[in-house]
């Protein structure tokens, strides 16, 4: 089983990355945020408790997001395997994901970062904000604020997985196709 996380800040390429390798190894995909939307859809148990939250503004607590995806496993289990999308941003999230794995017999393979220095995300968040119409992709200063944000807490992930030898950095600029390449390379040892 395949259990990848994919890793980088905003705008280095995850999402288009993350479509290529579901289609290659026919993973399941684990986006949190459309994992939370279901929930709230579907009016789970857990999809009550974190709107109740979300209409008071606050966040959805990590064990809150930690159950909604193990419904998710537990609704794939002859899955081929998972990327994680958006999860973990904290090593609390990491460490919690790790135990939740551990009880179902299974592990993060590895974690798979793509490397893109400040600039070049800025200048790909600035192109991709003509066409999404995130105001979050147009404004300069919001996007310097999210790169800050992933560098002081999301980043300190990689080093919980660099500390159980399941952390590759892939360079991130290039064509899709040659980032997709090296992507492989890693994967294919799994």
């Amino acid at each position: 089983m395949l259990n990848l996380v994919l890793f980088g800040p905003p705008g280095a390429g995850k999402g288009t990355q993350s479509q290529k390798l579901i289609e290659k190894y026919q993973l399941v995909h684990l986006s949190t945020g459309d994992i939370l939307r279901n929930e709230i859809a579907n009016g789970t148990q857990l999809g009550i408790e974190a709107k109740k939250l979300m209409d008071q503004g606050l966040l959805v607590p990590d064990e809150v997001v930690i159950g909604m995806i193990s419904n998710k496993l537990d609704a794939n289990r002859d899955a081929r395997g998972f990327i994680f999308d958006g999860f973990p941003r904290t090593v609390a999230q990491a460490e919690a994901l790790d135990a939740l794995l551990l009880s179902k017999d299974t592990s993060i393979s590895v974690m798979i970062a793509l490397n893109v220095d400040d600039q070049e995300l800025e200048k790909r968040l600035l192109l991709r904000g003509k066409d999404s119409g995130r105001p979050d992709d147009a404004n300069p200063e919001i996007i310097r604020k999210r790169i800050e944000e992933y560098n002081s807490k999301t980043a300190p992930v990689a080093n919980f997985y660099k500390s159980q030898a399941k952390f590759v950095s892939i360079n991130g600029i290039g064509s899709i196709d040659e980032i997709f390449t090296e992507i492989t390379k890693v994967a294919d040892t799994f």
